[in-house]
């Protein structure tokens, strides 16, 4: 035999290797998933980090989106038409509730009181100052003291400087709380001695007096509501109704309206205040 027939022959057989099989779409749904959970994630930093009235805003739409549009009728819904919700006031919506409305009154409150006492001036005067917030809402009342005539002379409706120095105070802080604004004049019951002119007339003159210092202190005209005067129909001292502590002015931040009167941006006019009182008698 030779020897070429003496060799083997090998055969190689290569058997072929499918593919695998093609990967299935549940990784993109796990990716769709994780994006939505940043974007959320984003959006709540994002809203974290703002002022809170423009928060209020956010809530109150989602609370009740429909009331929402219609506190922004004419176009001017914040989240539709372009602007930007925080210099909307947020105080003539409704969306500001009872509490957060208390908890600003009460801040304005800390406030005003910290500041008359810190006043080497007017500290003296901090047992004048009541600042409260009662069921109407926040209330500032500067009264005349035992020695009366430090607001105002007798008779007169003319501010002296204490009384100009303290709603310039008092002026700073409402800048800062948004909502309307009333002015009340009182007097104490000893009769007013003019002919035609009583203690009604006198009250509400002071009122206005009040009135257009803190609106040249830079309080907006729109902010202001009314203008009252009670006379001495309110003695803050009943029982002594000739106490110089009944002499006083009122200035009150009422808790905000129902949302059919309210109007609906801050800047724009408000209805025209109402300048109140009777025809009678009293200083």
């Amino acid at each position: 035999m030779s020897a070429s027939s003496s060799k083997r022959i090998v055969v190689v057989r290569r058997k072929g290797r499918g593919h695998a099989a093609h990967h299935g779409g549940s990784w993109k749904v796990a990716y769709a998933d994780f994006v939505t959970a940043m974007m959320a994630f984003f959006m709540v930093m994002w809203i974290m980090g703002m002022d809170q009235s423009v928060k209020d805003m956010v809530q109150g739409y989602f609370s009740n989106p429909v009331g929402f549009k219609k506190s922004f009728s004419g176009g001017t819904n914040a989240l539709s038409a372009g602007n930007f919700i925080s210099n909307l006031d947020v105080a003539r919506t409704t969306f500001l509730s009872r509490r957060e409305q208390e908890e600003s009154f009460n801040d304005a409150a800390d406030e005003i009181r910290g500041l008359v006492a810190s006043d080497s001036p007017l500290g003296a005067l901090a047992a004048q100052v009541e600042v409260v917030v009662t069921e109407e809402g926040l209330r500032v009342e500067l009264m005349e003291g035992a020695e009366g005539a430090i607001f105002f002379d007798v008779s007169s409706s003319a501010l002296k400087p204490a009384l100009r120095q303290m709603l310039g105070l008092i002026g700073g802080v409402l800048r800062e709380v948004p909502g309307e604004v009333v002015l009340e004049g009182h007097t104490d019951a000893l009769p007013y001695g003019g002919a035609g002119f009583s203690n009604w007339e006198l009250s509400v003159d002071r009122a206005n007096a009040a009135r257009r210092e803190l609106e040249a202190g830079g309080l907006g005209p729109w902010r202001f509501a009314e203008v009252r005067g009670y006379a001495e129909r309110r003695l803050k001292v009943p029982e002594d109704p000739l106490d110089p502590h009944n002499r006083r002015i009122s200035v009150l931040l009422p808790f905000a309206r129902s949302e059919e009167s309210a109007p609906a941006v801050s800047g724009a006019p408000a209805p025209a205040g109402r300048v109140t009182g009777s025809p009678a008698g009293g200083r």
